[in-house]
């Protein structure tokens, strides 16, 4: 998922994305420990991708705040 797809999500399914996405880490993380990871660079997508969510997510937080001072 690019950054402009989470960019036109409303914040809650945001939240959602990103709580798939760290649970999607989770699981490649331990089939990784147990050597069932073939895909090792699906790990580094999800990685990314929750980085983008997050970062999108504190963006729209802080454009809210920036927007109630003034």
């Amino acid at each position: 998922m690019n950054a402009k797809e989470m960019k036109s999500k409303k914040p809650a399914e945001l939240k959602e994305t990103l709580t798939e996405l760290l649970k999607t880490q989770f699981d490649l993380r331990m089939a990784r420990g147990n050597g069932q990871l073939t895909k090792t660079n699906v790990l580094r997508e999800v990685r990314r991708n929750i980085a983008r969510a997050q970062t999108i997510i504190k963006q729209n937080e802080l454009e809210l705040k920036n927007a109630g001072n003034k």
